[in-house]
């Protein structure tokens, strides 16, 4: 950096102090003002020639957190481990993160949010219309993950085709269930069912991960090497899902299941350094699993996705 010289930092001064006087001067009669919380409603990235953007669909306040993720946690280990997160021990922030894939011949979005109204609004503020939809994949029919397929006027993806789980289709058929009776069964003509290893595209491939509902699928996204997981609900919380996976959630239908399933996605997580989106996962919900004697952790993305330059690049 070039040293400035005595006089140049002189008229500078002179320069901003006559700036500042009128600001003094109105300083007493109004201040800025609040502007209130905020964030955006995408973060995009690439992994490999794919195009990934995470959708902020909705934020939802959540009672009783011990109760929904950690029940079988003593008082004082879930208090322990709320004040060492800092985090509220009544009450917690769940996130509402469809993903949208983009791979050069289908615009594919994975879940969909509880109500038309989140979704839509994060994918125009993103550049896309419904019409560019091609294909809805669902990893299972809770209300907060199909609630967006269906609005006053009928189907909010008009041109979309789509995907589920076979096992979780038939399951929820059979249910009753209001979400969804109004949600899927309108869109009877446009579904397809896939198993295990059942490609949506080339490239994002549908993976059993039963457990959270009869049927929950995640599914694995793949280019050029790069490797991304959409968890679904298999991991719902930051914290609890992965210092207690061992504890079943509340909303588990199946809780031994969904344990082993967690364990295993943990495992793997682990060990590949695979990228995880997280559906409930703070925003954007991206991020990585360490792995040490006492358990798993969860790593948030902080600039890892979006590194523009090449690895190798000189540092400055």
């Amino acid at each position: 950096m070039t040293p400035t010289a005595p006089d140049a930092w002189s008229r500078r001064a002179v320069m901003l102090g006559a700036a500042a006087l009128p600001l003094a001067a109105r300083s007493a009669q109004a201040a800025a003002d609040f502007m209130g919380a905020g964030q955006g409603r995408f973060f995009r990235f690439t992994l490999g020639a794919f195009e990934v953007t995470q959708l902020l669909a909705g934020v939802e306040t959540l009672k009783n957190p011990h109760a929904l993720f950690a029940a079988d946690l003593e008082d004082e280990a879930f208090t322990t481990l709320t004040k060492a997160a800092h985090l509220p021990t009544g009450r917690a922030r769940s996130f509402l993160i469809p993903t949208l894939v983009n791979t050069g011949k289908a615009l594919v979005l994975i879940d969909t949010g509880r109500d038309p109204v989140g979704v839509v609004g994060a994918l125009e503020a993103a550049g896309y219309l419904i019409e560019d939809i091609d294909i809805v994949a669902l990893t299972h029919m809770h209300a907060d993950h199909i609630g967006g397929l269906m609005g006053p006027n009928g189907p909010t993806f008009p041109n979309a085709r789509i995907i589920c789980g076979k096992m979780e289709y038939d399951a929820w058929d059979e249910a009753g269930d209001e979400a969804f009776d109004t949600n899927m069964l309108p869109l009877a003509a446009k579904i397809e069912v896939l198993s295990d290893g059942g490609d949506v595209v080339p490239g994002i491939t549908a993976m059993e991960a039963f457990g959270h509902t009869l049927g929950h699928m995640v599914y694995r996204v793949e280019n050029d090497g790069q490797t991304l997981l959409v968890a679904g609900d298999a991991l719902a919380h930051h914290v609890f899902s992965f210092a207690h996976y061992e504890i079943a959630m509340a909303e588990d239908e199946d809780g031994p299941r969904a344990v082993k399933t967690r364990t295993e996605l943990l495992k793997m997580l682990a060990e590949t350094g695979v990228v995880l989106a997280g559906y409930h996962l703070p925003w954007p919900g991206l991020g990585f699993v360490a792995q040490s004697e006492s358990g798993f952790t969860y790593v948030p993305h902080s600039y890892q996705l979006s590194w523009e330059e090449a690895p190798d690049e000189e540092p400055r």
